[in-house]
């Protein structure tokens, strides 16, 4: 099974930044999975989340609503995957 992360955001400017955050988070760990941008409001919605931004990790929502500290993102990460 692919290991998928995703950040899920209306664009903007909180949404742009948990992604750079979640970028620099999976480089720290040294991680080889991509981070996607997802740019959908309806994705956001089918998941049954009122806010955004959401930080996903292999489908499931692990941060929604604000862009936590550095620590906090890897965290979400590392126990998700």
């Amino acid at each position: 099974m692919n290991k998928t992360i995703e950040v899920i955001g209306s664009g903007c400017p909180t949404c742009k930044k948990l992604y750079k955050e979640t970028l620099k988070a999976v480089s720290d760990l040294g991680l080889e999975i991509k981070v996607e941008y997802i740019n959908d409001v309806q994705k956001i919605i089918s998941m049954g989340i009122m806010q955004s931004p959401v930080l996903a990790v292999n489908g499931k929502p692990v941060l929604v609503g604000f862009t936590p500290d550095m620590e906090k993102i890897k965290k979400a990460i590392q126990d998700n995957l």
